[in-house]
């Protein structure tokens, strides 16, 4: 599970905005399903495997294209390498696995409203490095927004999650934190790198975890359905790959400061497609949640005024 529309390499540009407005909706779309996706696939393969085919897939797909577009500009120098392989670890590696072991044990609703942390991480690891300016309203929507998750921790360990729905929301957030960390810690070699040569690489640069990530899993089960492998399929077409290239298309088109805006869709696609598709029980403690979290998120993106000369 990720989002990388809270960060841009490149200023936005104005020509076609609204094509970059579409390509954004998809994106949406693609990563707020991704959770049932990952339902689907769950009936047929473990988590391990999912991670598995989507580092395999992405690393090829999106390593092509990064060459293809841009050449010589798509190697890496020498002196990049050391961060490339930590981007990677935090950006792919644990990203996924945690993303994917956190959906199997909760709900795809639990799943749509975990994603607005990544934001919040964000803003909150940049206020503490000195990347934005960590102004009281952030300060207080950073604690509104950890508030929404607590009381979805504490949802999930009642009667009717059990504790398998709280460790999948923990693992989860932990999900989100580590995707986080990869934000604030590519903000500046992605401004000296296109988006997709820096995804591209971060996956390519997971591929030695393969290995590790797939002893002791099948990645091609026999138990495995029509409806696992729809599912394994959509989720390696729409969230790993059409994901990445069309909001890679979006940040040239659009602010960065717009597209955090975005995310609100994704708890909801998600949550629709739980309730309507899985059938998952949506509580009422949950709509509590959603609120902190979505008034939370609120305050965090939004931009302080500049201080008066």
């Amino acid at each position: 599970m990720a989002n990388p529309s809270t960060e841009s390499a490149d200023p936005a540009v104005q020509e076609s905005p609204w094509r970059g407005h579409a390509a954004l909706l998809v994106v949406q779309l693609c990563f707020g399903l991704f959770p049932l996706f990952a339902k689907l696939a769950g009936e047929g393969f473990t988590p391990k495997a999912m991670a598995v085919w989507r580092i395999a897939v992405g690393s090829l797909v999106l390593g092509t294209l990064a060459v293809v577009f841009y050449g010589r500009r798509a190697v890496p120098a020498r002196g990049d390498l050391l961060q490339i392989a930590v981007l990677a670890l935090l950006g792919v590696v644990l990203n996924q696995v945690l993303a994917l072991e956190g959906i199997a044990l909760s709900t795809s609703v639990n799943a749509g409203l975990m994603m607005t942390l990544i934001p919040v991480f964000t803003f909150g690891l940049a206020g503490l490095v000195g990347q934005e300016r960590l102004a009281p309203l952030r300060a207080v929507g950073l604690v509104v927004a950890l508030g929404g998750a607590l009381l979805l921790q504490l949802q999930g360990s009642g009667a009717a999650g059990g504790p398998n729905v709280l460790l999948g929301n923990l693992l989860m957030a932990l999900n989100c934190l580590s995707y986080a960390c990869f934000l604030v810690m590519a903000r500046r070699f992605l401004r000296r790198h296109p988006p997709l040569v820096v995804i591209a690489w971060t996956y390519v640069a997971s591929l030695w975890t393969l290995p590790l990530l797939g002893h002791g899993q099948s990645l091609w089960p026999e138990g495995a359905g029509d409806v696992a492998w729809r599912g394994l399929v959509l989720l390696l077409l729409f969230p790993t790959v059409l994901a990445y290239l069309l909001n890679t298309y979006a940040l040239s088109r659009v602010p960065a400061s717009v597209t955090a805006i975005y995310i609100y869709l994704q708890p909801l696609i998600a949550g629709v497609a739980g309730v309507a598709l899985l059938e998952e029980p949506f509580e009422p403690v949950m709509l509590a949640a959603a609120a902190l979290m979505f008034v939370g998120i609120a305050l965090v993106t939004r931009r302080p005024k500049a201080a008066s000369a």
